[in-house]
């Protein structure tokens, strides 16, 4: 299986084909990783697979476990260089998911005591109103 950096129906190029592999943290044969971009928190870390795929449910065997062994590789990276105290870790699958750049992507998030005031619900809160469960 081969590295598929290719153009998307003639359109643009997708910013994440299109990156300098100077800016890559990690890289292998399927994979790689850089910072976000737009951190939500320091050291927010995104995994992403190299052959151009817009859903996790399009990925092989191969690239699925290419991904959960560079979160672990990020992860003892991340806590040795930022000692976080946990991490939230999410897939935008989808438009309607949040998905802004179609071109699978993991989000290593990094979090820290205080960093709100409840941190309770995690992604849950996508949807505050539904977030605090253990409410009702």
């Amino acid at each position: 299986m081969g590295v598929d950096f290719k153009r998307r129906n003639n359109m643009s190029v997708c910013p994440f084909c299109a990156l300098d592999h100077i800016k890559f943290r990690f890289e292998n044969d399927l994979i790689f990783t850089i910072e976000d971009a737009f951190p939500v928190s320091p050291g927010h870390t995104l995994i992403i697979v190299k052959r151009h795929v817009a859903s996790f449910f399009e990925t092989t065997d191969e690239e699925r476990g290419a991904l959960l062994d560079a979160l672990i590789r990020e992860k003892a990276r991340l806590k040795n260089e930022f000692s976080p105290d946990g991490f939230n870790i999410g897939i935008n699958d989808g438009y309607a998911a949040g998905q802004t750049i179609p071109h699978l992507h993991t989000h290593l998030i990094p979090r820290y005591k205080g960093d709100m005031a409840d941190p309770r619900g995690g992604i849950r809160l996508i949807f505050p109103e539904k977030a605090a469960y253990w409410k009702d």
